[in-house]
């Protein structure tokens, strides 16, 4: 009996450790359940913001590898990786240019420039007063040009710009084997800024055409020439738009040039501008000063067109009409509307106003006048005078250009035939 109750005394012992350990528990169990709700917001806030990276955190990480095997075998990274050549080291830019470059060529021209004397230090008095210090012969100097270009035929005939070998005395051609020979301006024409020469070669490398109107924005573009001397450079870009009007830099243009963000210096003009398979679709010519990336070429199409009458003719005559025209806005008719003593009334609210017709001229011929608004021309509506330029400019010299106008209220048919562009103007006119 007496161990019996030692047992009893020990059994409620036990059951006083047990039932406080219980207590202390659910004291524990409550204050963290408190923690826990505290912790929770912080953890949706940190993951809101890692969900902006680029990281899975839904995926569990993979247990460390403790095979050695493995660890040897792992593949290899940047920091590793094999010094020789890999495929990785070559894409469709290292082809277009293993395919082109033996065809683009660097042009180098010089040309004198005399510098006269003034007639009035012929004067004795003068001549007392200055001394030695006044000239007594006309004074010459030699300027040197650089540009690019390419081969379009075997036999010698190399595409460039116009302003690459304007006036040039002496041109020559240098070719990416080191090979340099003396060329020859077949011709120019300042107007698209095209220009042929020839060198003395036969079976040379040249270069494919692309189809310039099937240009897109966005698509690649390669640019290959000699940027400031420095030879064979290439930069790559994209097509950023086409069709592009840069009239405010050339008033006397006639191509909707192609704009692209490829790198282009003072150097690259004459050079091609390629498409992903290797083909021109441009000539690298113009950029705007202070600007990135914003380079134009002239469409292949049209610089083909001009370089085929320069091999064949000599020179290209361009489509002429004879007038002066703005675009027609809402200010622009509100103004000649409210002229006085004014004779002209423009009842439309879109089109191609024209300010000012050149007596003798096509135009004038054809019975265009002062105040009329181009509506369409060969049943094509026009709203830019680039447009009006571009439709004139491949309708050609002699022929037919049907012109829908609106005179005071009325519309009008009137058919222009373009003259040439006579070799200067008062001011840039179509």
């Amino acid at each position: 009996m007496k161990q019996i109750g030692a047992i009893n005394n020990n059994q409620k012992t036990i059951k006083l450790k047990v039932d406080a350990f219980i207590r202390k528990n659910k004291t524990i169990e409550k204050f963290s359940r408190k923690k826990i709700s505290l912790l929770l917001p912080l953890l949706g806030v940190g993951i809101a913001f890692l969900s902006g990276c680029s990281v899975d955190l839904s995926r569990k990480a993979p247990p460390p590898e403790t095979n050695s095997r493995q660890a040897v075998n792992e593949p290899t990274t940047p920091n590793n990786r094999p010094l020789e050549r890999t495929p990785d080291d070559t894409n469709f830019v290292v082809a277009v240019v293993k395919k082109v470059e033996p065809a683009v060529v660097q042009i180098n021209t010089a040309r004198t420039v005399r510098t006269e004397v003034p007639e009035i230090f012929n004067d004795p008095f003068y001549r007392r007063f200055f001394g030695q210090q006044v000239p007594v012969q006309p004074q010459e100097r030699v300027v040197r040009g650089l540009g690019s270009g390419f081969v379009i035929n075997s036999n010698g005939q190399i595409l460039t710009n116009a302003h690459v070998v304007n006036n040039a005395d002496t041109v020559t051609v240098s070719f990416s084997n080191g090979r340099t020979v003396k060329g020859k301006v077949l011709g120019q024409d300042t107007v698209t800024d095209v220009a042929v020469v020839q060198v003395p070669a036969n079976n040379l490398p040249t270069v494919e055409m692309a189809k310039s109107n099937q240009v897109q924005p966005g698509q690649w573009a390669i640019a290959i020439g000699n940027p400031l001397g420095l030879e064979e450079t290439v930069t790559v870009g994209v097509v950023s738009a086409t069709d592009r009007s840069i009239s405010d830099i050339n008033p006397s243009s006639r191509v909707g040039y192609i704009q692209t963000d490829a790198a282009i210096n003072p150097g690259n003009s004459g050079g091609p501008l390629l498409n992903a398979r290797g083909e021109v679709i441009g000539i690298n010519t113009a950029i705007i000063r202070g600007a990135q990336g914003i380079g134009f070429a002239i469409p292949i199409d049209t610089a083909q067109r001009i370089a085929q009458q320069l091999i064949t003719q000599g020179k290209v005559e361009h489509p002429f009409l004879g007038i002066q025209m703005i675009p027609l806005t809402p200010e622009v008719k509100q103004r000649i509307n409210s002229l006085p003593n004014s004779n002209i009334s423009v009842q439309a609210d879109r089109g191609i106003l024209i300010v000012r017709v050149i007596p003798g001229s096509p135009a004038d011929r054809a019975g265009l006048r002062a105040g009329d608004v181009i509506q369409a021309i060969n049943n094509q509506p026009v709203t830019t005078p680039d447009a009006v330029q571009q439709i004139v400019e491949k309708s050609g010299v002699g022929g037919k250009v049907p012109m829908q106008v609106q005179r005071n209220g009325r519309t009008v048919q009137v058919t222009v035939q373009p003259g040439p562009l006579p070799a200067t103007t008062e001011a840039p006119t179509e």
